[in-house]
């Protein structure tokens, strides 16, 4: 038993510990190119030439901030004449009322703006932006979800960048409305911070493929139809599609001086929904394309990169298997005196949690953020991502299986910043429960803690913690919220 465990758990590091190399290795294609400019439109476009533009508004019961969106949307800066704003309803409570008041309004002030329900919900997202496409003779389409209030100078600072005929999409990156709303939003803020700073960034500028991220960003027409057009087939209907048109040719263009606001989720449950979606889609469109990845005649720097990038979330189920068998390899490793077994998955968990935290304080640097005031919350960083594992390895393990599930939204409250409330809000998307996974998980883990103070394996007490504080973060919170 005590050479099983001890062989699982060296396993499971080192799985982890080739992910953290592929962190390094985003680190160094980051500051690789970070000298390369920002790349430039060919030249300004005259207002006379651009071209029709459609701005698609995929909304699905977003009753609380669906007037925020469709106010930022209308002071686009663009020529009216030119631009056509469909809002795509898929919402089967109030803000279906709201959204036609609103359209209602935009159309007497001179916009041209149309209104689609749908009453089934076909292919949910994708569908309803496949569907928008039936419904306009345009080019170009900027896509914005109902929690985003895009610049008004989008369209300005994006649309030039099609004037090359190989660009099939721009992408801005998120910034956040409510990121100083608590320590949840704070610790989101900074992940996606890793995502945008470094991954897109580290892609774009090194050749290798990244993805339209849902919202914040615009298509041409060409390219939709060429990748085989919006799928509802994957939870990420926005990776799948921008593998697929890379795949057909297509070049992609990212934009970090270009910020878009969005707001984060305030409520854990929304959280877990929107993770849970992410992490089984991404997954969903590996198993769809990673294949036809393989045969195609790209680069093998390029199928590595797309390899880890739809693969990366299998770290959630190996984070739920590395909580369980570290206490049971320490304690089975200390009867029998396997110290240099002990060094060797020291040094790999080690590793593996450094290249996380130096991923995310990367990205904080990368804005001008002192690097010593962002150590603080690395460990926090670090234990809740842990406290999420149960969570996501759930949707890995039903994209693995292949078992299918609905597209379920993210819920949104109008949280613009530090202040407002949402326990008065009501949400009925929102799936309640008792985190027991996590809760035994934390108990588990207090267990463990006990006996490795009785053993005076004091070495290992910091990491054992570390996983403690986060299972029993989670589940304290999600017990919280689900009260509120």
């Amino acid at each position: 038993m005590t050479t099983l465990v001890v062989a699982g758990h060296l396993f499971v590091l080192s799985l982890l510990a080739v992910y953290g190399v592929h962190r390094l290795a985003l680190l160094y294609l980051y500051y690789a190119h970070a000298t390369r400019t920002i790349p430039r439109p060919p030249e300004p476009l005259d207002p006379s030439r651009y071209p029709g533009v459609t701005v698609q508004l995929p909304i699905y019961n977003e009753m609380y901030v669906v007037e925020r969106l469709l106010r930022a949307v209308a002071k686009l800066r663009y020529p009216r004449d030119r631009l056509h704003i469909q809002i795509l309803d898929d919402s089967t409570d109030g803000t279906q009322a709201l959204a036609r008041a609103c359209a209602a309004d935009l159309t007497a002030r001179g916009l041209t703006v149309s209104y689609h329900h749908r009453t089934d919900r076909r292919d949910y997202k994708a569908g309803a932006l496949q569907d928008g496409l039936t419904h306009s003779t345009n080019d170009l389409f900027a896509i914005f979800d109902a929690d985003f209030v895009p610049p008004a100078d989008f369209l300005e600072r994006t649309v030039p960048y099609f004037e090359d005929p190989g660009v099939g999409m721009v992408q801005a990156r998120w910034t956040y409305l409510n990121e100083d709303y608590s320590l949840l939003t704070r610790l989101q803020a900074r992940v996606l911070d890793g995502h945008f700073v470094i991954e897109h960034a580290a892609r774009f500028f090194s050749g290798r493929f990244f993805n339209f991220n849902g919202t914040a960003g615009i298509w041409r027409r060409r390219a939709i139809t060429d990748a085989g057009g919006w799928q509802g087939d994957t939870l990420t209907e926005d990776l799948d599609l921008s593998y697929r048109a890379q795949l057909a040719g297509w070049r992609f263009v990212f934009l970090p001086n270009l910020a878009c606001p969005s707001e984060l989720p305030v409520d854990l449950h929304a959280l877990r929904t929107q993770q849970h979606r992410w992490t089984k889609g991404a997954l969903q469109v590996g198993r769809k394309l990673l294949p036809t990845i393989w045969r195609s005649p790209l680069p093998l720097r390029v199928k590595v990169e797309a390899t880890c990038h739809l693969t990366a979330n299998i770290n959630y189920l190996l984070m739920v298997a590395l909580t369980v068998l570290t206490p049971l390899s320490l304690i089975l490793r200390h009867r029998v005196g396997a110290a240099a077994v002990g060094a060797w998955e020291l040094a790999l968990c080690a590793f593996t949690l450094v290249s996380i935290g130096l991923f995310y304080v990367v990205s904080q640097v990368a804005q001008g953020r002192r690097w010593h005031t962002q150590i603080a919350d690395v460990p926090l960083l670090i234990a809740f991502g842990i406290g999420m594992c149960v969570n996501n390895a759930r949707a890995v393990v039903e994209a693995l299986r292949g078992s299918p599930s609905p597209f379920i939204r993210t819920a949104k409250y109008g949280i613009d910043g530090a202040g407002g409330d949402w326990t008065d809000k009501t949400d009925r998307s929102l799936a309640r429960g008792f985190p027991l996974a996590e809760a035994g998980l934390a108990v588990y883990l207090a267990a463990s803690l006990g006996a490795l103070v009785v053993l005076k394996n004091w070495g290992a007490l910091p990491l054992t913690m570390l996983f403690l504080a986060g299972y029993a973060s989670v589940s304290a919170l999600a017990i919280l919220h689900a009260r509120s």
